[in-house]
């Protein structure tokens, strides 16, 4: 299996996760604004942990957002750095994503699942997802909009709705015959790099990589919230 080291700063959490070795490592603080403190040292640790070094690695992958526009220019630095450095390939993967596998590890599997990330200046980042499977399918795209926007996919039949992230902070202005399908909320959760890098080893598998050049932020917004 491939030697992946994941990284997301996207939010409020920082982490890094190895991927690989046994069953996955992980680093997880919640700590804003410190980012670009703590992140390489909780690589180094990391790495140090689990008897490994920067040579030992086959791909770099990390939350590409959306998200915070300074975290995630924090994740995707370091990623282009280590990445040129070691000349590896680089796995962006969809926080939101990240936040769907994170909801159906935690038993809340669902046809039918919505990842929220607040995106601050009261609008939300958001997507539906397919979590009954082996790993979340997207219907649809992502999207940036006020909690009042969210809709369901075309295709939806009234169901049972699983809800993750911080996006619930906005859950009373989200519309109500929505929020009345909510069968179970998770506002806690935040995207985590070991989410990150289980969604990497899949698609490094099927060769969904880039270059270190290639590794950009996806922001979903033409005015970027700094935070």
């Amino acid at each position: 299996m491939a030697v992946i080291l994941a990284l997301d700063t996207s939010t409020e959490a920082c982490s890094c996760a190895l991927l690989g070795a046994g069953e996955g490592r992980e680093r997880f603080v919640v700590k804003p604004r410190e980012h670009t403190q703590l992140l390489l040292p909780m690589i180094e640790d990391l790495l140090a942990e689990c008897g490994m070094t920067l040579q030992d690695l086959d791909a770099v992958a990390f939350g590409r957002g959306p998200g915070s526009f300074t975290g995630l220019r924090i994740a995707a630095g370091v990623t282009q750095g280590l990445a040129f450095a070691l000349d590896l390939p680089v796995v962006p993967v969809s926080t939101l994503a990240a936040l769907a596998l994170q909801g159906m590890e935690a038993g809340q599997r669902s046809p039918l699942s919505l990842a929220c990330i607040d995106a601050r200046i009261e609008e939300v980042y958001w997507a539906w997802f397919r979590t009954d499977g082996e790993l979340p399918q997207l219907l649809g795209d992502e999207i940036l909009s006020k909690p009042e926007a969210l809709v369901l996919p075309a295709t939806y039949e009234k169901q049972a709705l699983a809800v993750f992230g911080s996006g619930l902070h906005y859950r009373a202005r989200m519309p109500r015959g929505l929020v009345a399908d909510f069968a179970s909320e998770s506002p806690q959760m935040l995207p985590r790099a070991i989410h990150i890098g289980r969604l990497a080893q899949h698609d490094f598998n099927i060769g969904k990589v880039c270059r270190a050049d290639e590794a950009s932020p996806v922001y979903l917004r033409d005015k970027v919230t700094h935070g």
